[in-house]
């Protein structure tokens, strides 16, 4: 309980805290909590109950350690009195050889760092990340030798510090993509998996990426569907279905890929209409039906994205939405930003790619 006082009225004002609750908010955790503020004047005293929602910036990993650092239990980062001893191998940040035992240093899950202990190899019970252990460590030293291939000495006493640290940063982002790549996938409405995947640097999740699944309204702008009709199809389509109604052609073939001229609207069925989900006017509504990968250029361009199977001419693959806003809004952006290209949107898009191009629905 943290006390105050206000010098100028001279009153003091307590703070409970109540319970501790988490939100995700990109790659840290972002909490909430309810108080009750007291606030005391001469005899008179109310109380006056509030929200507040504190944006931590530390990571999950960080929260942990503190928790049993401290002895405590967190329900919110999955700390509970069942675990708050246990001890689960994280990754492997060192290697040595001592009287003809092989020797790991071992980060534990939850611990802080100085947790760290030496463990002989045979009480290891982690394949793959022995694995990646040594993949690291060959990789970094191939690329020491300027791509000449190296076959480390496993038996070697201990590893350079460079070579250590270049394996304990590697681990660190692998860790920090797994976590992303688990935030995206719980955010997600559509049936495809989002993967991540950075092959060219140590480059860990972008700092200012938001993923979101509807428009982000500026101040003063109100997205409204507009939508308060459906058509009376029993099997779509008919004469009267949506597109018909609207003066347009139906966007898809019986294959589900778009028949239409670019610049051409799409008008889907909604839930105003009489007929089902298997609808053959109901595609963008359903979301992307393959997986993507969000992986990192070699060709220093940053972030991409790309498909992990072959899609057919003319296939829908995903809808863009971004924040709505006034032009001249983004106009004062861009200059406050000194010139960086702007990347928000004012627009809803789908995207039809084919094999050479990409058309804008």
């Amino acid at each position: 309980m943290d006390l105050w006082s206000d010098p100028v009225n001279s009153s003091s004002y307590v703070l409970q805290s109540g319970g501790l609750g988490e939100s995700e908010h990109k790659s840290s955790a972002e909490f909430s909590f309810s108080t009750q503020l007291r606030h005391e004047m001469g005899k008179e005293s109310y109380f006056l109950i509030v929200a507040w929602y504190v944006p931590c910036l530390a990571a999950h990993e960080t929260l942990q350690e503190l928790c049993r650092k401290e002895n405590l239990t967190c329900k919110s980062i999955g700390i509970a009195n069942r675990n708050l001893k246990s001890y689960e191998v994280e990754y492997l940040c060192g290697y040595k050889v001592e009287e003809g035992t092989e020797y790991y240093l071992v980060k534990w899950k939850g611990w802080p760092e100085s947790t760290n202990t030496w463990e002989p190899l045979e009480n290891l019970k982690c394949p793959l990340l022995l694995q990646n252990f040594h993949n690291d460590q060959n990789e970094y030293l191939s690329r020491a030798k300027q791509g000449k291939a190296l076959i480390t000495r496993k038996h070697g006493k201990a590893l350079k510090p460079a070579v250590v640290d270049y394996i304990v940063k590697k681990a660190k982002q692998r860790v920090a993509l797994q976590r992303w790549k688990e935030e995206l996938n719980r955010k997600k409405n559509h049936k495809g998996m989002i993967l991540v995947e950075n092959t060219v640097d140590l480059e860990g999740p972008p700092l200012d990426f938001y993923y979101i699944n509807e428009y982000k309204p500026a101040p003063g702008i109100n997205v409204i569907n507009g939508i308060t009709t459906g058509c009376e199809c029993s099997d779509c389509p008919a004469e009267k279905c949506c597109p018909k109604e609207a003066g347009c052609l139906l966007a898809y073939n019986k294959y589900r890929q778009l028949k239409i001229q670019p610049g051409l609207p799409i008008y889907e069925c909604n839930s105003f209409c009489r007929c089902g989900p298997d609808c053959p006017n109901r595609i963008v509504q359903k979301g992307t039906p393959y997986s993507l990968c969000i992986f990192r250029t070699n060709n220093g361009r940053g972030w991409g994205v790309k498909t992990l199977q072959k899609i057919k001419t003319n296939s829908f693959v995903m809808e863009y939405v971004g924040e709505v806003s006034f032009f001249r809004s983004l106009r004062a952006r861009k200059q406050r930003d000194e010139g960086n290209c702007m990347t928000t949107k004012g627009i809803r898009i789908c995207l039809i790619w084919t094999m050479t191009r990409m058309n804008l629905q």
